[in-house]
């Protein structure tokens, strides 16, 4: 691992955009970041470039993981539910917060290579299911639920599955800008959500697309 290029990381392209948080820079710090990348990647892995890992799919931007991390604020006595593991670098650092990480990737090789990587850096309290996340049912336990995949038609299933106090991240939107939003479960009933920033990821496969209009 290059220590330089890891700190280069961390603070030219994770703090520089707004993520200030300790606990996440050494988060960030700490997990090399290069185990999880295709090994065609290895020499770019602290880039701020995109990481193709198969089926039209990136690894998150470091920025963004940051983002996210600092976002959902997990804790020690959390669990969390992951939509989308991809390399498994974004569960790797949900799991150093938290208690527990139920991930679910649709592919299946994917899954299993985010398994292998998992148990290399002797990650126990991750678990990755290869599984379609709009063919499950999720109990209404979590406390933080990350979508890494954006919705283009918002799909409030996944907030529904929030526990009270509960937090859930997703990117929302179907152009070249998306917006990430971070929404909160403040009652059985109710919820509030604010918008955090502009990106753009991929869409959750087989998640909804808004209606167009034919003239």
């Amino acid at each position: 691992m290059s220590t330089m290029a890891l700190e280069q990381m961390v603070m030219q392209q994770v703090r520089a955009w707004d993520v200030l948080d300790d606990r996440v820079l050494d988060t960030l710090r700490k997990l090399p970041r290069e185990r999880f990348v295709p090994d065609g990647f290895r020499a770019v892995a602290y880039a701020d470039a995109p990481i193709a890992l198969g089926h039209g799919q990136h690894m998150l931007a470091p920025k963004v993981v940051g983002r996210i991390l600092q976002a959902v604020e997990a804790s020690a006595n959390d669990s969390v539910l992951e939509i989308g593991t991809g390399s498994g670098y974004l569960t790797a650092c949900l799991a150093s917060f938290a208690r527990r990480v139920n991930s679910v990737e649709i592919h299946a090789d994917l899954a299993a290579g985010a398994r292998a990587r998992l148990a290399a850096q002797g990650i126990a309290n991750a678990q990755v299911q290869a599984a379609d996340a709009f063919a499950l049912a999720f109990d209404p336990h979590h406390d933080v639920i990350v979508l890494t995949g954006s919705l283009p038609k918002y799909d409030e299933r996944f907030q529904h599955s929030l526990a009270v106090g509960g937090r859930l991240f997703a990117i929302v939107g179907d152009g070249p800008a998306m917006s990430a939003r971070l929404v909160r479960r403040t009652s059985s009933t109710t919820w509030t959500s604010e918008d955090l920033f502009e990106t753009w990821v991929e869409p959750l496969v087989h998640a909804a697309r808004p209606s167009r209009f034919v003239f």
